[in-house]
Parts: C-alpha cells; sequence; structure tokens
C-alpha cells in the first residue's frame, strides 16, 4: 500500500508534504497485535451497524467469524462493503474495503488460524473448527492512521 496525504480541510493543518507519513508496516503491525477490531456495516435500509470482533490479522488481511444469524453477517451478505477499525482514538487505524465469506477455506489457512488464535488468544480452535466454521476475510482497499494528529496523518491505497 502507498502512503500519502488524505484530503482534510485547511483548518485541521494537515501538512501538505510528505514528511512523517507513516508506513504501511505500523498498519500491519497495529492490526497483528489488536484483539479485537470494530467491524462496520450497513443493512439493506442503509443503516450503519459497528459490532466488536477478535480476528487474526494475517497477510494484510483481517480474519473473524461469528454466526451466520448475526445482524453483521446479514449485513455483509447483502452489501460486503465495510469499515474495521481500532479502538484507539489517538492511535488511529481505520480501513475500508470488502468482506468475503470463505466457504471452504483450505487446509494450509486453516492450519495459519489455529496457529495464529493459540498465539494470540493462548487458545484456538483446531484447523478441522476452522474449516466447518463461518470464516470471513477483510481486504482493505484503502486506509486513514495517525499517532500525532495531524503531522503524520496518513492514507494509504494500493
Amino acid at each position: 500500500m502507498k502512503a500519502s496525504r488524505p484530503k482534510m480541510p485547511k483548518d485541521y493543518g494537515v501538512p501538505n508534504n510528505k514528511a512523517g507519513l507513516l508506513p504501511w508496516s505500523h498498519v500491519a503491525k497495529r492490526m497483528a497485535e489488536a484483539k479485537h477490531y470494530w467491524v462496520c456495516s450497513v443493512d439493506e435500509k442503509g443503516h450503519p451497524h459497528a459490532t466488536p470482533v477478535d480476528g487474526l490479522w494475517l497477510d494484510d488481511a483481517l480474519y473473524f467469524g461469528g454466526s451466520p444469524e448475526t445482524r453483521r453477517h446479514r449485513n455483509m451478505m447483502a452489501n460486503p462493503e465495510i469499515c474495521v477499525h481500532l479502538d484507539d482514538a489517538m492511535n488511529v487505524i481505520a480501513l475500508r474495503g470488502a468482506a468475503k465469506e470463505l466457504k471452504s477455506p483450505d487446509r494450509d489457512l486453516c492450519g495459519r488460524l489455529s496457529e495464529a488464535s493459540k498465539e494470540k488468544y493462548g487458545y484456538g480452535p483446531k484447523p478441522e473448527d476452522y474449516a466447518k466454521s463461518e470464516i470471513w476475510v477483510f481486504h482493505p482497499r484503502v486506509g486513514l492512521g495517525w499517532k500525532e494528529f495531524p503531522k503524520d496523518v496518513t492514507r494509504w491505497t494500493p
């Protein structure tokens, strides 16, 4: 992902140069270390819906689950465009992209998810359990973040 400055009102004081831009590795590290993520979806009437989820960041994508009976799941089935962000308002990571349900995750991915879950949360479903569960993968297309607003406000795009 390529780092640049987002378009923001002049009053915000965002620099118009590249000095201080955060690298994508900052996003990858924060996402990998986070225990919880906010997933924001939209229902069929355009009403927003936000829910916290556990998840795993692997290969620049977020993997998460949940019951197909949840509002989040139903929303993503109808409209896969979502926003995912962390809960720190001072060290911000907010990502936009599409979520996709993995109907038949391959064995290698199930093994990686199982190991990553054990390492991150201290427990994890077995690989065969991942193969039978509801798994979603989110690939970000656009990101926004900062640690010291406004001097390092960064937008990431492909």
